[in-house]
């Protein structure tokens, strides 16, 4: 990772609160899918605020939390007061050899340097173990999503697309599921605001961009005057077993 893409991993603290607000949480279906039915205690590596911590623990798992921001753990902490939560990276993990039967990482893959990470996954995991990487991509298909992407930039991960991992990790396996996320109008310019491109914009460019969206949710059909609002996704998931 270069040392702008390491200052651009390190952002989001400066918006943790509306990454809470904004950001989508996970499907049970995709959860189902990535983890082993026998998995009890699970790491969320690179956990945020905890949009799928949370989903985790309301499973009954035992469940560390491991994220680099502190602002982002502070959040955390608040809402799942009984869940570790500890500051450390995917390349140094604060976890000891052979302490979890599954990993899963939520929207944060292409943060990690695969060369380090993989070992430190390896290690932390059961023989057996499961990897299990998890994004949530806009679905642009409906016409104000492809507006809103017109905005803030398709919701497109190259990293997401063309991931492979190595071994010792075997069994690479795919799965996508689409369903509706609902929030409010506030909770989507809380979304935007929570983007990588938007937080490390100039002043002006950020503010240019929450007022598009602002003239989108205000003007658009779909949208306009509308306490709620239906946002489609495809939620894209790989995983893989230590061998």
């Amino acid at each position: 990772m270069t040392r702008s893409e390491r200052a651009a991993s390190l952002s989001f603290g400066a918006e943790a609160a509306a990454y809470e607000r904004g950001r989508p949480s996970y499907p049970p279906e995709a959860i189902d899918w990535l983890l082993p039915t026998e998995a009890r205690d699970v790491l969320d590596l690179g956990a945020g605020t905890g949009k799928l911590t949370t989903r985790l623990v309301e499973r009954g798992l035992d469940v560390v939390a491991v994220d680099p921001i502190p602002e982002m753990l502070d959040v955390l902490r608040r809402s799942l007061p009984d869940t570790p939560a500890l500051l450390g990276t995917a390349e140094e993990i604060p976890l000891a050899d052979n302490s979890v039967d599954a990993v899963l990482v939520a929207q944060a893959w292409h943060w990690f340097n695969p060369e380090q990470a993989i070992p430190e996954l390896a290690r932390v995991l059961r023989p057996g173990g499961r990897l299990g990487l998890v994004w949530n991509t806009r679905d642009e298909r409906l016409g104000w999503v492809r507006e809103l992407g017109r905005i803030i930039g398709r919701d497109g991960d190259p990293v997401r697309d063309r991931v492979t991992l190595p071994e010792p990790f075997t069994g690479l396996a795919r799965h996508q599921v689409e369903w509706t996320n609902y929030l409010t109008p506030q909770a989507l310019i809380d979304l935007v605001a929570s983007r990588t491109y938007c937080i490390t914009s100039p002043a002006e460019v950020r503010t240019k961009t929450l007022e598009q969206v602002r003239e989108l949710l205000a003007t658009h059909p779909a949208l306009a005057n509308k306490e709620g609002l239906a946002l489609p996704y495809v939620t894209v998931c790989v995983r893989a077993t230590l061998s």
